[in-house]
């Protein structure tokens, strides 16, 4: 409870001394841990000799164009790639075919 007392005593530029003292101390130990954390690390590595991989980096893939419209929204489009979309599944339940959503000039 004194140092409460204390510090609402303080003036602006009293706390904001301590402030920068306490900002400070905690970035020089935060520092000194990530130092020793670090070398701590590299011990392990070298004593299971595992080598840190870089990741996979993925192939490019071209750009896929739109091959279907939905009749009903046009702004809805499917390339015919991966899962359908809900509107797709609703025209071959009517008893359409995914023909009748073909896009005519599949230029973009």
């Amino acid at each position: 409870m004194e140092n409460r007392n204390e510090i609402q005593s303080m003036s602006a530029d009293e706390l904001w001394n301590l402030y920068e003292q306490v900002t400070s101390q905690l970035a020089e130990r935060i520092t000194a841990e990530k130092a020793k954390l670090d070398e701590r690390l590299n011990k392990l590595r070298s004593a299971t000799n595992v080598a840190v991989t870089p990741p996979r980096i993925r192939r490019p893939y071209p750009k896929v164009l739109p091959k279907y419209r939905n009749p009903k929204n046009p702004a809805e489009t499917w390339s015919g790639r991966g899962k359908q979309p809900l509107w797709a599944k609703e025209q071959l339940r009517s008893g359409r075919k995914l023909d009748h959503c073909l896009i005519a000039d599949r230029t973009g």
